[in-house]
C-alpha cells in the first residue's frame, strides 16, 4: 500500500505514520509534514522525488502535478488506466491523509488552500480504490481495520469520502462568507451543517423525526449543555428552551425567572432571590406553566428547588448550574423533568426561516433603542417606578408573539396576551390574566396602536404607563385618549413583531 500524507494539523502523525509504516505502508509527504516525519526518524519519500519538480511559488504549488493526481484518480478497474499508470510511470496511492489550512480562524488569502482540496476532491471522487483522511479523529478507524484486515473496507471509503466532500465544501463555504464580510445580508449564503449525535424522542409531533444540526467548525451553548435528568429532548422542547435561555438572560442583572409554553413566555419575573423570582414569574398564569420551560439566570439553589417541586410539572427546567441536593430533589418529584445545565446563551447574526423553495433572511432580532432615546408624548409623565415597570414590560414583549401584549408592575409580568389577530383581543387576554394586578404599573405593545381602543383596554386593566412603538396615522388620537384616560405614553420608535 501507499499512502500520500499533507497536513497542515499535525496532531497525532507521527503516531499515526508509524502505524501505517508498521503496517507495511510507504509514505509519501510534501513540505512541513515529510520534515516532520524526517526528524521523527519516520521512513518518507518526499513528494519533489516523486514528481521531479520542486515547490514553487511559495508552496502554492507543490502536489499539483500528473505524478500526484494521476496517482490518486486512476480507476483501477479500467484497463486504459492501468495502461496510463504503466505508460506515464505513475504509482497508485492507496490512502490520500490531507487536512487543510485553518481558513476559519486565520481568514486571508494566503489561507485558501488550492492543492489540499484539490487532492482531497480527487481521492474521495475514487473512493472506489482510495481512503481519504481528513481529519486526526479518523487515524485510530483507519489504523485498526488496516491491522485487522490489510485494507479498509468499501463502507469505511465511502464514509470517509462523504467526509471529505463535506469538509472541502465547509471550507468553501468560509471563503464564501469571508469575502461578503462587509455585507449586512450577503448575496450568498453557503452554511454548512452537521448533524450532532443527541438523539430527538420526535420531531414537532410524535410521528415526526427530529434532528439537532450545528454550523460546521462552530459550536454554540446548546453544544456544551448537559442533561442531569429527564427523558430525551424533542424538537419543540429544544425549540422552546432556545426561547426561554433567551429571555432569561435578557432581563437585566438582578436574579430572573422565565417560564415559556409553545414558544410564548407566560411568566417572567425578576427579584432580590431566585425563590422570589420564580414564585413571582410562576404568578403570571400558573395553568399555563404546566409542562412549561423553566429558565433561571442563576444556579439554582434550594430554596427554588423546593418550590419548583412542590409547584406544577415542568417540562424542563434549565439553569447555569445546579446546588448541591438540588438535583436529588427535582429528579424524586419530577423524575420527568429534563434537568439541563448550560452556558450563557449567544446569538447569531442573520435569522433564517424556511419557506417553499428558500429561505427569509434577516438580521437578527435586538434592541436597538433604550430608555435615554424614548420620548414621553402625553401630558401625564412617568415616575421613576413606572419607568423601570415599562422598561421591563417592553423587554418580555418583545419575546412575546405578535400580536403582543405585556403587563408588568415591579419586574414581574402578571398579563401576557399573544398571538391574537388584532392587538385589542391580546390587550383583553392580558388583562384578564392579570385579574388587577397591573394596576400602576406599565403595558407594553410591539406595535403601534392603529385605534383608541387599545389603549382603552390597556386602561381596563390599570396601568399608569403605556410604551410602544409609535408611527401609526392615528397616533395623535391614540396620545388624545391617552390624555384622556390620564396615561403616561412612551413611543419608543422600535417596532418588536415576533411570528
Amino acid at each position: 500500500m501507499r499512502a500520500l500524507l499533507s497536513v497542515y494539523d499535525k496532531s497525532g502523525l507521527i503516531d499515526f505514520a508509524k502505524g501505517l509504516r508498521s503496517a507495511g505502508v510507504e509514505l509519501v509527504s510534501s513540505g512541513g509534514t515529510a520534515r516532520v516525519l524526517q526528524e521523527a526518524g519516520v521512513e518518507v519519500t518526499p513528494v519533489e522525488a516523486v514528481t521531479g519538480a520542486p515547490e514553487m511559488f511559495d508552496h502554492r504549488v507543490v502536489t499539483l502535478h500528473p505524478k500526484i493526481h494521476g496517482g490518486i484518480l486512476a480507476d483501477r478497474s479500467k484497463a486504459s488506466h492501468l495502461e496510463d499508470l504503466e505508460r506515464f510511470e505513475i504509482d497508485p496511492f492507496d490512502l490520500v491523509v490531507v487536512n487543510l489550512y485553518p481558513f476559519g480562524s486565520q481568514p486571508g488569502i494566503e489561507m485558501i488552500d488550492i492543492g489540499g482540496p484539490a487532492m482531497v476532491r480527487a481521492a474521495a471522487k475514487n473512493h472506489a480504490w482510495i481512503g481519504v483522511l481528513t481529519s486526526p479523529d479518523q487515524y485510530d478507524q483507519v489504523l485498526a481495520e488496516l491491522n485487522e484486515r490489510g485494507s479498509l473496507t468499501e463502507s469505511t471509503r465511502k464514509f470517509l469520502a462523504l467526509e471529505a466532500f463535506a469538509h472541502t465544501a465547509a471550507y468553501d463555504a468560509a471563503i464564501v462568507a469571508w469575502l461578503q464580510r462587509d455585507e449586512e445580508l450577503p448575496r450568498h449564503l453557503v452554511i454548512p451543517l452537521t448533524r450532532t449525535d443527541e438523539v430527538l424522542r420526535y420531531g414537532e409531533n410524535p410521528h415526526q423525526e427530529g434532528a439537532r444540526y450545528r454550523r460546521v467548525n462552530e459550536t454554540s451553548w446548546w453544544d456544551d449543555v448537559i442533561q442531569h435528568g429527564g427523558v430525551a429532548l424533542s424538537y419543540l422542547n429544544i425549540y422552546d428552551t432556545e426561547a426561554a435561555w433567551q429571555l432569561a438572560h435578557d432581563l437585566g442583572n438582578e436574579p430572573a425567572v422565565a417560564i415559556i409554553k409553545h414558544a410564548n413566555p407566560c411568566g417572567a419575573a425578576t427579584a432580590v432571590d431566585l425563590v422570589n423570582a420564580y414564585e413571582r414569574a410562576l404568578a403570571c398564569d400558573e395553568r399555563s406553566a404546566f409542562g412549561g420551560i423553566i429558565a433561571l439566570n442563576r444556579p439554582l439553589d434550594m430554596k427554588t428547588a423546593v418550590a419548583m417541586a412542590d409547584g406544577p410539572q415542568a417540562d424542563l427546567v434549565i439553569a447555569p448550574g445546579f446546588e448541591d441536593g438540588t438535583l436529588d430533589i427535582l429528579r424524586k418529584k419530577r423524575k420527568n423533568t429534563r434537568l439541563l445545565q448550560a452556558t450563557a446563551p449567544g446569538s447569531d447574526a442573520l435569522h433564517l426561516r424556511q419557506i417553499s423553495g428558500g429561505f427569509l433572511v434577516q438580521e437578527a432580532h435586538s434592541f436597538i433603542s433604550s430608555r435615554d432615546e424614548w420620548r414621553v408624548v402625553t401630558k401625564a409623565t412617568p415616575t421613576e417606578e413606572q419607568w423601570a415597570d415599562a422598561e421591563f414590560a417592553w423587554r418580555v414583549c418583545g419575546h412575546v408573539k405578535s400580536n403582543a401584549i405585556v403587563l408588568a408592575r415591579s419586574g414581574q409580568a402578571v398579563g401576557i396576551g399573544a398571538g391574537q389577530q388584532n392587538r385589542v383581543e391580546s390587550g383583553e387576554i392580558a388583562a384578564k390574566k392579570a385579574a388587577g394586578r397591573a394596576a400602576g404599573g406599565a403595558c407594553a405593545s410591539d406595535a403601534f396602536y392603529p385605534f383608541p381602543d387599545g389603549v382603552e383596554a390597556a386602561a381596563s386593566s390599570g396601568v399608569a404607563v403605556v410604551v410602544q412603538p409609535g408611527g401609526s396615522v392615528r397616533d395623535d388620537a391614540v396620545i388624545a385618549r391617552a390624555d384622556e384616560l390620564g396615561l403616561a405614553m412612551i413611543f419608543t420608535g422600535e417596532r418588536h413583531f415576533l411570528h
